[in-house]
């Protein structure tokens, strides 16, 4: 398995102030920035677009950013991330009327591509494209709000699919989102993740180095990492 990363969510980051909030959970040790990208269409909220994704790079955000598109369609707004600065870019599998067009699309745009499974998806919608990708996420709540309580079916989910990734032999990383928190951290990755999206559990904490370092400690201590 690949090292663990810790991709803090700018959602419940304090948006006045968003350069410096990015800057001080990355000095704290959290490896990328996630996006999360809402449309009030696909899902019931309306967050922020590929000029907050620009911004941050002329603020000087060298790191990997993650973008989570929950938008439909998808395959519009692949290009004007791409062009604003993303390293990765995951969509959900119902928002794109062809999915393997959208992943060649991601590609093509010089980004990362992931597919993005909800809770009630099925892990069979990577049956045909798992080889194509560079991530797998798996939605731990129902997207739309930060906030959220980890649905506790996901980690055999995450089992699931963490199989097909060790068999199909490449390196693809398997991300989660939603709920993701210091006291349950350990069994997500004992369960198979090794990429750890977390919002308010960081943000909404007032040291954010204190929390990073206890989400890694968790982590090494489920998985035997050093």
């Amino acid at each position: 398995m690949q090292p663990a990363v810790i991709a803090p969510s700018i959602l419940s980051a304090n948006f006045a102030r968003l350069g410096e909030e990015v800057d001080a959970v990355l000095a704290a040790g959290a490896d990328w920035v996630h996006f999360d990208v809402m449309d009030n269409h696909y899902v019931p909220n309306l967050t922020i677009g590929p000029l907050v994704c620009e911004a941050l790079r002329a603020h000087g955000v060298t790191a990997p950013i993650d973008v989570h598109l929950m938008v439909e369609p998808v395959d519009r707004l692949v290009p004007d991330f791409a062009k604003a600065g993303a390293s990765l870019i995951t969509f959900h599998p119902e928002a794109s009327r062809h999915v393997h067009r959208t992943i060649q699309l991601v590609k093509a745009e010089g980004c990362q591509a992931g597919l993005v499974l909800n809770p009630a998806t099925p892990v069979e919608v990577l049956d045909y494209v798992l080889e194509e990708l560079d991530m797998v996420l798996l939605m731990s709540v129902n997207p739309g709000f930060g906030g959220q309580a980890f649905i506790p079916s996901t980690l055999h989910k995450l089992r699931r699919v963490r199989e097909r990734i060790d068999a199909c032999g490449k390196p693809i990383r398997l991300e989660i989102d939603g709920g993701v928190k210091p006291d349950n951290i350990g069994a997500i990755a004992a369960a198979g993740a090794d990429t750890f999206v977390a919002g308010s559990a960081i943000f909404g904490k007032p040291d954010y180095r204190a929390v990073v370092e206890s989400m890694r400690a968790a982590i090494a201590a489920a998985t035997g990492a050093r």
